[in-house]
């Protein structure tokens, strides 16, 4: 795989950045890479299993030791963090912010027998909060990679950064995410992840060019973001474990699909409707995801693409994270879904992208009718509003200059 290389613009823009936060200039450059979820919508969470890659979005580092035992990072437009690595246990203040994300990498990185220095770090990013490519992944890969590269003799693999990440954002950030983001911004490349055995999922890669079909990967902004959302996201996994407990199990993929099926008027009665639809959805995309990476491999792309749209429609219909609840006047992702479907023609295919109720969805664009597309996402939704993604091969890496 090639080195990734810093290009004159982007070390310009962070030397700049880098000393008028620090002084002075930095010694080494890091980035890691956004992510898109393809196939597998919250199945990582139940153990199961994904497509994913990861994209030509990411979030760079300009760093340097500074001889202290603080780690202080600026991100472009936000307020300094420092975080002091004296004390490496979560601290109930920080939960949601990035302070909480850094402390606890550092903290697994400690438990690990790694002797984290402090270092300052100013980081810019393509990967746009609430894009729904994983800023927050793509910033734990960030610290993660950086952390082990300086103080680790990069002893870590990427899956295990990838784990490292998801252990701050559950211990320290508070929010109960699978680990489907964090290993595609680690690892790189579009790959296929079975996380059966949490403590060593399976990572293969699956090799496909949207392009040399004719199509493009593209990512829709739907203008809303996930500000507040934290408990429509918590109540998909804790639905899905009241299920898995009807069985003695904890997680889905644990339970037998047909035990579930025969037992449905208990589990109804014991965990409601919603929760029911939810773990309906669960069994089937986890399903999906093999037909798809089969499809990919055959170079059967129609098929590719009807599993696609049949997973945007048990997302919406079954899992139920396009909408809000009770939300009537603000429907922002099934608003996007809808457009899509208006732009594609009938071609192509589109679906909810990620954790769902904000942020963004995906389409599989012909090229032949991407500029109309992209025209009219962005006449309705804002200029931007569709990016048009390519897949990097890089996880999280040093930076060549």
């Amino acid at each position: 795989m090639a080195d990734l290389v810093l290009t004159a613009d982007q070390r310009k823009i962070l030397d700049a950045g880098f000393a008028a936060a620090f002084g002075g200039t930095p010694e080494r450059y890091f980035s890691a890479p956004g992510r898109t979820e393809i196939g597998g919508n919250h199945t990582d969470h139940q153990r199961g299993r994904v497509l994913a890659a990861a994209v030509n979005l990411d979030t760079r580092a300009a760093v340097r030791i500074n001889g202290s035992n603080t780690v202080r990072v600026l991100s472009q437009g936000y307020p300094l963090c420092e975080v002091d690595l004296d004390r490496l246990t979560p601290v109930e203040a920080e939960a949601n912010t990035t302070p909480a994300l850094i402390r606890g990498v550092a903290a697994r990185f400690a438990e690990l027998g790694c002797k984290v220095q402090g270092f300052d770090a100013f980081v810019t990013s393509t990967v746009l909060p609430g894009s729904g490519l994983s800023s927050s992944a793509a910033f734990e890969v960030l610290i993660g990679t950086i952390i082990n590269i300086l103080f680790f003799d990069g002893r870590i693999s990427a899956p295990e950064v990838a784990a490292i990440g998801q252990y701050a954002e559950n211990v320290f950030f508070k929010k109960p995410c699978g680990l489907m983001d964090q290993t595609a911004s680690a690892v790189g490349n579009l790959v296929t992840i079975d996380f059966a055995d949490k403590e060593k999922p399976v990572i293969r890669k699956v090799d496909f060019d949207f392009s040399a079909v004719g199509y493009a990967l593209c990512i829709i902004d739907s203008g809303a973001d996930h500000a507040d959302l934290t408990d429509e996201f918590s109540a998909i996994p804790g639905e899905l474990r009241a299920v898995s407990a009807c069985f003695g199990k904890e997680v889905l993929t644990q339970v037998s699909e047909a035990e579930f099926y025969a037992n449905l008027p208990a589990v109804r009665k014991t965990c409601g409707d919603r929760a029911v639809m939810r773990a309906i959805h669960v069994f089937a995309d986890n399903a999906r995801v093999v037909k798809q990476v089969a499809a990919l491999e055959r170079g059967d792309f129609d098929t590719f693409l009807q599993l696609v749209t049949e997973s945007g429609q048990s997302s919406w219909m079954y899992l139920q994270n396009v909408i809000p609840t009770g939300n009537v006047a603000h429907q922002e992702v099934a608003f996007a879904l809808a457009l899509c479907r208006h732009a594609l023609q009938g071609q192509g295919a589109y679906r909810v992208h990620g954790g769902g109720f904000a942020g963004t969805v995906q389409a599989f664009v012909p090229l032949s009718i991407l500029e109309s597309f992209r025209a009219e996402i962005d006449g309705a939704l804002g200029e931007g509003a569709c990016y048009v993604l390519s897949i990097r091969p890089q996880g999280g890496v040093e930076l060549k200059i």
